[in-house]
C-alpha cells in the first residue's frame, strides 16, 4: 500500500496537497481574516489595517513563532504537529495570546468588526484545543470551515464558493495521512458551529 500511494502517478496530487495544506493553514488565516474583515469593514483603511495587524500578531505570529521554537528545540514533529498528544501546550499557549490581545484590542478601543473576528478565533481555538486533548480533530478543516463561514455572512451568498476551498483543504489532510476523514469532517462541524453564532453575535 505504501508503495502505491507514493508511486509517481500518486506524486501530482501528493504535491498539491502540501500546498493546499500549506496556503491554507490555521497561522496563515488566523492572520488573513482579520485583514479582511479590518480593510473592507466601513472603517478608514488604515484604521481597519492597522488593528487587524494586532489582531493578525496575538492570533498568527506570536503564536506560531513558538511552535517554530519548538519545532527547532525538537520538542514538536513540525509545525503542523501532527502528533496529537504534543498539541495541548501549543493550543494553550495559543490561546493565551488571543486573549492578551483581545484584552489589549477591547481596552484601547478596537472597532467591533476586527474585534469580534479575533473572538471568532479564539472561540475556535478553544473548541479544537478542548477536542484535541481526546482525539486528533482537523484544525485546519475548523478554521478553514469557520472563515469561510466568516466570508459568507460578512459579503454574501456569492462567497457560498469558499465551500470548495474547505473541500480541498479536507482532501490535502486526508490525502496526506495527516488526518482521517471523520476528523477532518468533524473539524468542519465544528468550526461551522462556532464561527457562525460567534460572528453574528459580535459583529
Amino acid at each position: 500500500m505504501h508503495d502505491i500511494i507514493n508511486s509517481p502517478g500518486h506524486r501530482p496530487t501528493l504535491r498539491v496537497a502540501r500546498i493546499v495544506t500549506e496556503v491554507f493553514a490555521p497561522a496563515l488565516l488566523a492572520a488573513a481574516m482579520p485583514i479582511v474583515i479590518g480593510v473592507t469593514s466601513d472603517l478608514p483603511i488604515s484604521t481597519g489595517f492597522g488593528w487587524a495587524l494586532v489582531g493578525a500578531l496575538f492570533c498568527s505570529v506570536i503564536p506560531n513563532t513558538l511552535i517554530w521554537w519548538g519545532v527547532h528545540r525538537g520538542r514538536l514533529t513540525d509545525h503542523h504537529i501532527r502528533v496529537r498528544q504534543q498539541r495541548r501546550t501549543p493550543l494553550i499557549y495559543g490561546l493565551l495570546s488571543v486573549l492578551v490581545g483581545l484584552a489589549l484590542m477591547i481596552g484601547l478601543g478596537a472597532p467591533r468588526p476586527v474585534t469580534a473576528m479575533i473572538v471568532v478565533m479564539f472561540a475556535l481555538g478553544l473548541a479544537v484545543t478542548a477536542a484535541n486533548l481526546v482525539w486528533k480533530l482537523s484544525i485546519h478543516a475548523a478554521v478553514t470551515a469557520g472563515s469561510a463561514a466568516v466570508l459568507v455572512i460578512e459579503f454574501g451568498p456569492a462567497l457560498l464558493v469558499s465551500a470548495l476551498v474547505v473541500a480541498l483543504v479536507g482532501w490535502s489532510r486526508v490525502r496526506l495521512r495527516d488526518h482521517t476523514v471523520a476528523q477532518v469532517i468533524a473539524g468542519t462541524v465544528v468550526g461551522l458551529l462556532v464561527a457562525v453564532p460567534t460572528f453574528l453575535l459580535l459583529k
